[in-house]
């Protein structure tokens, strides 16, 4: 019998968090009878502790708030991906004890996309500022070839937001939250906010919108999304950077690959159907 294996998601708050609902579909799909994955309430005062207390039969922990950046003076090493955002939401335990920092969220948000058929554009906008705005960037410096516009609320967003551009070696210009719905112009516009931040925008979607990432999932669809599907836009969906950063979390973790996103998909919604 194969030795047990553990994985966990850890936060603060943590309890509304589908991570396990996605990796566990993954397990008994791949046949890893003696895997398990769980959610653990930590903060970051907590987090040194937790890390410390691990054994040898803890794979890989995955992180949501506030503890993607709390984590990083704790590990051994850190991804090129994660240094970029100075965010690790993944952490994979090597069997000589070291602790791997990686961000799956980047490459997550680009395989959402690129599953939709979209691996370019020529621009881009992007609402909202913070760590998903970061990480937003990053991946749209893998696939747009011309100008981001981030629309934000304050100068301290847009001093971040341009300074997280110049990082990723962009040229981000700024726009005032007021004229947030010039962004319905892009063929991308990737909204990064909170629920209800961009309800009163919704009635100023264009008729024939191009693409909306809109990185919520719950509660589904926002009225930005229902009204942008409405007109005939594309759509992708919190779930879908969720699903595709916890495939990518399985294949580190595990070993195994391609982890089987149908599945963990149809879970997720299973979830969210309640």
């Amino acid at each position: 019998m194969s030795a047990i294996r553990r994985a966990a998601v850890l936060g603060s708050p943590i309890a509304h968090s589908l991570s396990p609902v996605l990796h566990r579909a993954a397990y008994e799909e791949l046949g890893l009878e003696n895997w398990s994955y769980d959610r653990f309430e930590v903060d970051e005062v907590a987090l040194p502790d937790f890390l410390a207390g691990l054994g040898p039969e803890w794979a890989g922990l995955s992180l949501t708030m506030p503890l993607k950046r709390a984590v990083i003076p704790l590990l051994d090493t850190i991804s090129d991906t994660a240094a970029s955002v100075e965010a690790v939401n993944t952490v994979v335990l090597t069997e000589d004890g070291h602790k791997v920092g990686d961000n799956t969220d980047i490459p997550g948000m680009v395989a959402a996309l690129a599953e939709r058929g979209i691996d370019k554009v020529e621009s881009a906008a992007i609402l909202g500022a913070g760590a998903t705005a970061s990480s937003a960037l990053a991946a749209l410096s893998r696939i747009c070839t011309g100008e981001i516009v981030a629309y934000v609320r304050s100068d301290a967003r847009a001093a971040e937001m341009r300074e997280w551009g110049e990082r990723l070696d962009l040229d981000v210009k700024i726009g005032k939250w007021s004229d947030a719905a010039r962004a319905f112009t892009a063929p991308l516009v990737v909204a990064t906010t909170p629920a209800g931040t961009t309800d009163a925008l919704a009635a100023d979607i264009p008729e024939r919108p191009g693409t909306l990432f809109d990185v919520l999932y719950d509660p589904w669809p926002t009225q930005l999304a229902a009204r942008w599907s409405g007109y005939g836009g594309a759509v992708v969906s919190g779930l879908d950077l969720l699903v595709h950063q916890a495939v990518l979390q399985v294949e580190q973790m595990t070993g195994r690959a391609p982890a089987p996103l149908g599945a963990m998909r149809r879970a997720g919604e299973r979830a969210l159907a309640g």
